[in-house]
């Protein structure tokens, strides 16, 4: 009586990984964005946690504040990660739902 558990439970493993798979492509094509200094620095990150886009207002731009603009730029970036992050979690636990069992201390790599 084993086998057709068995059976079962692989079959429900291939749909988990076809779902994972659809999700993940998915994902390249929906985007956060996070602003910082009020919106003078921008960075897009899609959920593949890329950054596909970087916008930075001319006003901000100051030769002699260089340090200024670094510090924008890396705020704005991982923000934007962190929130990729977070999005590309959410996405794939609302695809699983119901594929992986709530297992206490199990979680799996990229949920």
């Amino acid at each position: 009586m084993a086998m057709p558990n068995m059976q079962n439970m692989m079959k429900q493993m291939q749909k988990l990984q076809q779902k994972m798979d659809q999700v993940q492509a998915e994902l390249e094509h929906k985007t956060v964005s996070a602003e910082v200094g009020g919106g003078v620095v921008k960075a897009t990150a899609n959920g593949k946690q890329q950054i596909i886009k970087l916008e930075i207002e001319k006003e901000v731009i100051v030769p002699d504040d260089k340090e200024m603009l670094e510090d924008l730029v890396v705020a704005a970036v991982n923000k934007a990660l962190e929130d990729a992050s977070k999005m590309a979690s959410e996405e794939m636990s609302k695809a699983t739902a119901g594929l992986v069992p709530n297992v206490p201390g199990l979680s799996m790599p990229g949920f």
